[in-house]
């Protein structure tokens, strides 16, 4: 719904035993309260569809329906990328630190955090269901097909900036493009000398020509 309100476009919907997916087919360089309140639009629906089904369905039926409703919800809540979660993380962190470095840190907490709950899991429980150890390989594959694509994610990051022209109210003064924020402008301030954000990314996809 907030999606369609953004007018963002939605590629597709994978479904997974941890919850949905939806990819979209949109822009980086969208704005991050809108990136926000669509990744909280997730579990908010999952939450009132929850409530609404509740009404039809029988006691032993909802109890069933309690288990699955409040295991899904929390484990997509883990901060793990790419669960809602680790989107929430991800996003808080691209609010104080540069866009390349806050993928490469949540993408490391994310495989240090599912690391650390298999060990639980394991030390708790002395082993772990088929469906657990499902669910664990599925985002760590999904986790690493992500993570091997930063390098495509900075490219197509700074080929909007240079495409586009994004009006941002905040300004940073930088060095390299590596130290670039998402929903900032930039001067870049290198050897007493100071560019722009538009003529150092016109330099650089000029010698990639």
């Amino acid at each position: 719904m907030l999606a369609k309100i953004f007018k963002w476009h939605i590629d597709k919907i994978y479904f997974y035993p941890y919850g949905g997916y939806t990819k979209f087919n949109e822009e980086i360089n969208k704005p991050l309260y809108q990136e926000l309140l669509i990744m909280l639009g997730g579990p908010l629906f999952q939450i009132i569809y929850y409530y609404i089904i509740s009404f039809f369905i029988s006691y032993k039926g909802l109890e069933l329906l309690n288990t699955y409703h409040y295991a899904i919800l929390l484990f997509n809540l883990l901060p793990i990328y790419p669960l809602d979660g680790g989107k929430l993380m991800h996003i808080v962190l691209n609010y104080f630190v540069p866009f390349r470095k806050s993928f490469n840190l949540i993408v490391i907490a994310s495989y240090c955090l599912i690391i650390l709950g298999a060990i639980l899991v394991l030390v708790q429980y002395k082993n772990m269901s088929l469906t657990l150890m499902l669910v664990f390989v599925m985002v760590i594959c999904k986790l690493t097909q992500e993570a091997k694509k930063e390098h495509f994610y900075f490219n197509k990051f700074l080929l909007e900036r240079y495409l586009n022209n994004y009006k941002f109210k905040k300004v940073r003064i930088i060095k390299d493009f590596n130290d670039m924020y998402k929903d900032c402008k930039h001067i870049f301030f290198m050897r007493g000398r100071t560019k722009t954000e538009k003529n150092m990314l016109d330099e650089y996809f000029s010698s990639k020509r």
